[in-house]
C-alpha cells in the first residue's frame, strides 16, 4: 500500500520538487497550504494529483485534520522565525495530535552541529526549533545537505565570473559541501519513505575547496580562473559585524550579512562532514559540481 506523506511549505521551489520526488516514488502526497497561497501553484499541485488541504497555519486543529492518517510529515518551509519557530511548532503539534509517526524538518542546510550558536541566525532558528522536536513524542529526521548547489550561477558570491575569481575566506584548501535541489528533494523524498530512516542524515552532491572549482571553472570555460584570498576568517568575522550594523536589515531572510555567515560557515571548516549518508539510498545519482556548472553553460558569465 502506498505510503502518504504530507508537505508543508509545497508551493515553494524545494518543497515543489520534493512533492515530483514523492509522487515519482508512488508515494500519495497531501500539500498543505495556506488561503493566500498563489492559485496557480496550488492547481498545478492538484493537477498533479496532490491532495490540497487549506488550513491556517497557526491552527493546531486543522494542521492535525490535515495530517491523519499521514506516514510522515515533511516541512520544507522557508523564512525567519515567525515560520521556522512558530509555525513549524504548529505544524509540529499538529502531526503530534494527528498521530503522524515520522517528521522531517526544515533544515537542508550546512551541518550546524559544530558551529558556534549565535553566529548564524538562520541556522540558529533551526537549532532553536529542533531543541523543541527533540521533546515531541514523534520520530524526526533531519537532512543536512550543505550548500545548495543552485546558487553557485545565482547568489552565492564563491565564484566571481566577470573578474575569474573564485572568492575564498581563510585556507583554500578546505572542503565544502554542494548538493543540487533536486538530489536533495530526491533524497528527503526517500528519507520520508523509509521507516527506518535515522534521526540525522549528512549528505553532499560533491565535496570541492575553492581550489577545486578554480580547476572546475578553468577547465569548463577554457578561461584562467585564480583563486582570491581576500582574508583571514578573523577580518571576515570583522566585516559581519559592521555589515548588521550599517544594514541590519533583520527582516530580510537573506540580507548581505546574512551570506557572509554563510561562506564563513562553509569556509571555516566546522561544517565539514567526515562521514556522508548518499549510499543509503544507491538509486539516486548524485551531480557534481562541474556536472552542474557544465549544465548551466557557465561560459555566458565570463
Amino acid at each position: 500500500m502506498a505510503k502518504t506523506i504530507l508537505v508543508a511549505g509545497a508551493t515553494g521551489r524545494l518543497g515543489g520538487k520534493i512533492v515530483d520526488a514523492l509522487l515519482e516514488q508512488g508515494a500519495q502526497v497531501r500539500a498543505v497550504v495556506r488561503a493566500e497561497s498563489d492559485l496557480r501553484t496550488v492547481g498545478a499541485l492538484r493537477e498533479k494529483g496532490v491532495k490540497i488541504f487549506q488550513a491556517e497555519m497557526r491552527d493546531k486543529s486543522e494542521i492535525a485534520e490535515a495530517c491523519a492518517g499521514a506516514d510522515c510529515v515533511v516541512s520544507a518551509l522557508s523564512g525567519l522565525r515567525e515560520v521556522i519557530v512558530d509555525v513549524q511548532k504548529t505544524l509540529l503539534d499538529g502531526a503530534v495530535s494527528g498521530k503522524v509517526p515520522r517528521f522531517i524538518p526544515s533544515v537542508y542546510s550546512l551541518d550546524y552541529t559544530n558551529l558556534v550558536p549565535g553566529t548564524n541566525r538562520n541556522l540558529d532558528l533551526r537549532r532553536e526549533f529542533n531543541e523543541y522536536l527533540e521533546c515531541a513524542p514523534v520520530a524526526s529526521t533531519t537532512v543536512f545537505n550543505g550548500a545548495f548547489m543552485d546558487l553557485l550561477t545565482t547568489d552565492m558570491p564563491l565564484i566571481l565570473y566577470r573578474f575569474r575569481r573564485i572568492l575564498c575566506w581563510g585556507d583554500p584548501l578546505v572542503k565544502m559541501d554542494l548538493t543540487t535541489m533536486d538530489d536533495a528533494a530526491e533524497f528527503t523524498a526517500r528519507a520520508a519513505l523509509d521507516a527506518d530512516a535515522p534521526k540525522v542524515l549528512r549528505i553532499a552532491g560533491d565535496r570541492v575547496s575553492a581550489v577545486d572549482v578554480e580547476e572546475i571553472m578553468s577547465e569548463i570555460t577554457g578561461k584562467d580562473f585564480r583563486v582570491f584570498r581576500a582574508g583571514s576568517i578573523n577580518l571576515l568575522n570583522i566585516i559581519i559585524k559592521i555589515a548588521k550594523f550599517f544594514a541590519p536589515a533583520r527582516d530580510k531572510l537573506y540580507p548581505a550579512w546574512q551570506g557572509m555567515q554563510y561562506m564563513r560557515d562553509m569556509m571555516e571548516g566546522r561544517a565539514v562532514i567526515d562521514a556522508h549518508d548518499n549510499g543509503r539510498y544507491p538509486e539516486i545519482r548524485w551531480t557534481s559540481v562541474k556536472e552542474f556548472l557544465t549544465a548551466q553553460n557557465v561560459g555566458k558569465f565570463v
